[in-house]
């Protein structure tokens, strides 16, 4: 199998890796309209507040925010509504279950074309409590002290 090139995301959400402990991950394609893939493909949507929804056996994108298509005049969609995730059916199953039982929350991580569709990386996700951010805080500048250091050494 060859690998299938990724382009860069168009939209990503940074927050959801500050706010949530990312346990697992999955790929998956967004049903949109003509004018929303344009919108898309020009980098205007926002993450920020979505989420995932499992729902009648079909996974949701709620909350969303795609920016209508400049030169969509009657055919622009609604910036904020649901949009339904590509996934396979035990996909589906599987994560929901997860999500019911243990408590956990699906998360939208970025948004990339892949072959010129439009996927969503989604990510299981379980909140962090106010001093894991700051451990997370204090382990990324650590990090970020030590390459600095080491730039400078060679």
């Amino acid at each position: 199998m060859s690998q299938v090139k990724k382009d860069k995301p168009l939209a990503s959400n940074r927050k959801a890796r500050h706010d949530y402990e990312i346990l697992e991950t999955l790929e998956a394609g967004i049903a949109l309209t003509g004018t929303e893939i344009k919108s898309v493909r020009q980098g205007k949507m926002n993450l920020q507040d979505g989420y995932i929804s499992f729902y009648g056996g079909q996974a949701w994108l709620k909350a969303a925010h795609i920016s209508p298509y400049e030169q969509g005049n009657i055919f622009n969609h609604d910036p904020v509504r649901d949009r339904k995730l590509l996934l396979h059916k035990r996909e589906i199953l599987k994560w929901d279950q997860e999500l019911r039982q243990k408590g956990l929350t699906a998360v939208p991580l970025k948004v990339y074309l892949v072959r010129g569709r439009a996927k969503l990386l989604i990510g299981l996700a379980r909140g962090k409590n106010k001093y894991d951010k700051r451990q997370s805080l204090k382990q990324d500048q650590a990090k970020r002290d030590i390459d600095r250091a080491m730039k400078d050494r060679y």
